[in-house]
Order: structure tokens, then C-alpha cells, then sequence
């Protein structure tokens, strides 16, 4: 069963042994591999049971849970504990650290406990540190974007608890390519920023229409990932994958919130209105 979401595909959910992936009957159906007589079950001939236990919502609950609260801590703490005049470098260090445990975690396929939660602790520096320069350039703000994320969490779930929208091949190719377009866009206009041209193309001007545009396409190309990882976790749980791979859901969840509240973030200091 090939997971309609992108970021998990090649990981372990994936792979195939002798032909059959999880769910098959050789990953543990009832009755499977023993033979029956007088009511005892003897295993079949080279059976063995399998390593873990099918992976359950409780588990994708609690994991995704641990990886949040984990990155609310630390961002909490950088709030607190990063003085102004190391925010900055504090910040690059801790964006290049989760660029690198990122990759690692995504290529090469070693989401569990120790990585996903190192990733959740050194994203919560970056998200600490904005969060603070946004607050105190637009206080309230980031009570603003946490109740908008919270919002948007609810409404996406609704959406795909009801199947308004339906997680096909399609749907997942359409977000990624908006994802890869819209990232490319922020870094083209980084680019020109650097070099000497303020505005840049605009989508990050508070004065230029485009920016609130920019904003809200991103906070829904951040609800369709959100889409796109309900259907992992449905879907892990129908064909049985094993109970590591609610790592890899919490960690996409993780990715997708962060996505959606730092947009929220910038959307609320737009409509702030001014500056204390």
C-alpha cells in the first residue's frame, strides 16, 4: 500500500517483505500460521510473529502529543532564556540543526523516538525565538495565531471526518506542487531582499495585497498536508503498519502545524493595524 502522503513515502511504512506489506495476511490475521486440534494452536512451519505491534490511533495520539508538548517547552525556554542580542545567532544555529536532523529523519528514514523528538526540541528554539520578536513588535499576536492554528486543526479534521474532501494520488501531487511553488517564491524573494530590493516580489510586504494573498494559499496548502496525514494514520491503521510508524504521522503533524501557525502568525501581524 503505497501512503497517498508524499513525506512518508520510502520510509517503513513502505517496504515490502516477500512480496506482502502490512496488512497482508502473513503480518498477523487471525488464525494465521497455526493449525488447530483440540482447541491448541501449534505455529506453522517457519512462522514467526512479527516484531511489533500493529500501530494503533492511541499511539499516533500519544506520540504526536510528545512531540508537541516537547516543542512548546522549548520554545517556551528560548522565549525565555535567549537574550536579545543573541536571538539571532541562536536562531541560525537552530535552523540549521533542524534543516540537518530534517533530512536525516526524512532521507534517511529514521523516524522514532530520539530523532523526531530532537527535531520537535530544536524546532521549538526557531519557533520560540520568532514567536518573541513577533510579540513584542504586535503584542497579543501570537495568542492570535495559536487560537487561528487551533482553528484551522478543527476545521481540517471536520473537513476530513465528513470526506468534503476526498485524499486522492491527485489531491497529494496538486499540495506538493503548491508546496514546492510556494517555497520557491519565499526564496526568490529572500533573494532579492538580500540584493538590494526591499519589497522583493511583494509577498512579504504588509503594504502589498499580495502578501495577504500569500498568506492565506499558504496556511491551506499547510491544511492539505494536514489532509494528507490524516490519511496516512487512517490508513496505517486499516492495513496494520507496524507501531513505529506513528513517528513518522507525529512528526508530519508536527511539520504541518508549525507550517500553518507561522503563517498564521505573519497573516495576524498584517491585520494588526500598528505597532506598540
Amino acid at each position: 500500500m503505497d501512503s497517498r502522503n508524499p513525506a512518508f513515502r520510502g520510509n517503513a511504512f513502505q517496504q515490502r517483505a516477500g512480496g506482502a506489506g502490512y496488512g497482508a495476511p502473513a503480518y498477523g490475521a487471525p488464525g494465521y500460521g497455526a493449525q488447530h486440534q483440540g482447541g491448541a494452536g501449534y505455529p506453522a512451519p517457519g512462522y514467526a510473529p512479527p516484531a511489533t505491534r500493529p500501530m494503533t490511533m492511541d499511539d499516533v495520539v500519544v506520540r504526536g502529543f510528545m512531540t508537541l508538548v516537547t516543542l512548546v517547552l522549548t520554545a517556551a525556554a528560548a522565549w525565555v532564556l535567549v537574550p536579545t542580542d543573541l536571538a539571532v545567532p541562536v536562531l541560525v544555529v537552530a535552523f540549521i540543526a533542524q534543516i540537518g536532523i530534517w533530512a536525516f529523519i526524512t532521507f534517511g528514514r529514521k523516524a522514532n523516538a530520539p530523532t523526531v523528538l530532537a527535531f520537535a526540541a530544536v524546532y521549538g528554539v526557531v519557533v520560540g525565538i520568532i514567536s518573541h520578536t513577533y510579540n513584542d513588535l504586535f503584542h497579543g499576536v501570537v495568542f492570535q495565531a495559536v487560537i487561528g492554528t487551533a482553528l484551522a486543526f478543527a476545521a481540517t479534521l471536520a473537513v476530513y471526518a465528513l470526506r468534503i474532501v476526498r485524499v486522492t494520488p491527485k489531491f497529494a501531487k496538486f499540495t506538493m506542487a503548491a508546496a514546492v511553488a510556494l517555497i520557491s517564491l519565499m526564496l526568490v524573494n529572500l533573494l532579492m531582499n538580500m540584493f538590494g530590493s526591499e519589497a522583493g516580489l511583494g509577498i512579504r510586504d504588509p503594504g502589498n495585497p499580495l502578501a495577504y494573498v500569500f498568506s492565506v494559499v499558504a496556511i491551506l496548502v499547510g491544511c492539505f498536508f494536514l489532509l494528507l496525514d490524516f490519511d496516512s494514520i487512517e490508513e496505517g491503521i486499516r492495513v496494520g503498519a507496524p507501531e513505529k510508524f506513528a513517528w513518522y504521522c507525529a512528526f508530519g503533524l508536527v511539520l504541518a502545524l508549525v507550517w500553518i501557525y507561522l503563517e498564521m502568525l505573519r497573516l495576524a501581524s498584517y491585520l494588526y493595524g500598528g505597532r506598540d
